[in-house]
């Protein structure tokens, strides 16, 4: 019995090499689509191109009643299902299908819509977020050819980079598609290359702009600065209290002192990762893990006021602020936005004038860590890799997951994917290893083969 194993494991792992080639010219025609859901900066129709070869190609695999359904906010959400075995547990694949823009094509060191080979990776916007993933689905199930052992559900979003709902909301209202015993959640990556991982929370996120206002108009320096309220120097003291002198994070109320339990972040390997500069010192009193995934942290986005070139000598009437709060497992969201807007209402100096807007709030997310599909995709990935499981967190926010939570309370929800730290996700350069294409197809053709023995 032991010897079968064996030999259905070797069988399928040459499946998975032998599909390679076909994963290579499915994510370089997938990177050829422009899909970014923004209509303002992109045309629709590369996100309606991009759909349309889904829908080829999950049909040609054999996915029944393959589908578009137009959501809420515009974007299109692509959904199919495989008939497994009588009784057989269902899974539920995610991914989605739009990416983000590519933050100017001067800084891409090759065609940012074109996937290129340098230094054994794949570049190419969208290669590894998260298109790297829907090769991963596309090469198990062709590896699978039919002989799965549960019934396989498919859901990709046309939007989860925009962050505008649409997904979300059409699974509140069709959830029958969507229904599963097993989520696998194909939008993260392992700790580094080679070392299999599974993400097993998210901080949530909550958002906020806030503006101050000192005077009527911009007033000459020279003939009014030094009594006149600065708008941009009051904004900045207000900033500068959510940090300490170490860079820990000081929203009055929130609690930053928590610990992360799994696998410890070398700080070596994340200043490598983080591209942190040569002496530059790393933030917080914390290790990193602690730092990344079980404490909040405030990032400030962006700044409205006069550009360096171009300014002149004159006290600013007004300034404002984008600013990012990751909220961690355990925190309440709503609570940690209403701490940062009242502690930045407490430190307003000279009595400005200062009002906010909120933003997008999500929820921090804890997935799975037990139960017979936790307890197969581990062994799965496992065996892949031929090396142990890390658990890690990601201070990214995927609200959808926290809607299947709500949706399927009894559903093993999990978090794995291609999108490792030298993938550079969201930045210019991106790519993916191709070897983990490879490996991560494997896995979840040996999840969705054995899962049914569970």
């Amino acid at each position: 019995m032991e010897s079968t194993a064996r030999e259905d494991e070797a069988t399928l792992r040459k499946q998975v090499a032998a599909l390679m080639p076909r994963a290579r010219s499915d994510l370089a025609e997938m990177v050829g689509f422009r899909s970014v859901h923004d209509p303002q900066q992109f045309p629709p129709d590369e996100c309606d191109g991009m759909v349309d070869w889904l829908l080829r190609a999950f049909a040609d695999l054999g996915v029944e009643d393959v589908a578009a359904h137009v959501t809420s906010d515009g974007s299109k959400a692509v959904t199919g299902h495989i008939p497994g075995p009588e009784g057989a547990p269902t899974v539920l694949l995610y991914f989605h299908h739009d990416v983000q823009p590519p933050l100017g094509d001067d800084e891409w060191d090759s065609p940012v819509w074109e996937l290129t080979e340098r230094n054994g990776r794949w570049y190419g916007r969208g290669a590894a977020d998260c298109k790297g993933n829907i090769a991963v689905h596309l090469t198990a199930l062709r590896a699978l050819a039919g002989e799965a052992g549960v019934t396989i559900k498919i859901i990709g979003e046309g939007s989860e980079e925009q962050g505008t709902g649409g997904l979300e909301d059409f699974a509140v209202r069709n959830p029958e598609l969507l229904r599963a015993d097993a989520i696998l959640i194909a939008d993260s990556g392992n700790f580094a290359v080679g070392e299999p991982s599974l993400t097993t929370t998210l901080r949530g996120i909550a958002n906020i702009v806030v503006s101050v206002d000192t005077l009527d108009s911009a007033m000459h320096s020279g003939m009014f600065g030094g009594a006149a309220p600065d708008a941009l120097a009051a904004l900045i003291s207000m900033l500068a209290t959510l940090r300490d002198e170490h860079g820990n994070t000081t929203v009055t109320g929130l609690d930053a002192e928590a610990r992360w339990s799994g696998v410890s972040y070398p700080p070596d390997r994340f200043r490598r990762d983080a591209t942190v500069l040569d002496g530059v010192e790393l933030v917080g009193s914390g290790s990193v893990s602690d730092m990344v995934w079980a404490r909040p942290a405030v990032t400030v986005l962006g700044i409205d006021c006069p550009p360096v070139v171009g300014s002149s000598a004159a006290v600013q009437p007004r300034a404002r602020a984008r600013i990012n709060l990751r909220v961690p497992p355990g925190m309440d969201s709503t609570h940690a936005q209403d701490a940062l807007i009242e502690h930045l209402r407490g430190v307003t100096p000279w009595n400005a004038r200062v009002s906010f807007e909120r933003e997008a709030v999500g929820a921090p997310f804890v997935g799975s860590t037990s139960g017979p599909a936790y307890d197969t995709l581990t062994s799965a990935l496992s065996t892949a890799y031929d090396s142990e499981v890390l658990i890690q967190g990601q201070g990214g926010s995927i609200p959808l997951c926290n809607v299947l939570q709500s949706l399927f309370p009894e559903a093993e929800i999990m978090l794995f994917g291609v999108e490792e730290p030298q993938c550079l996700i969201h930045a210019p350069n991106e790519s993916v290893d191709p070897s983990e294409i490879e490996r991560i197809a494997l896995a979840e053709a040996i999840f969705l083969r054995d899962f049914r023995y569970r």
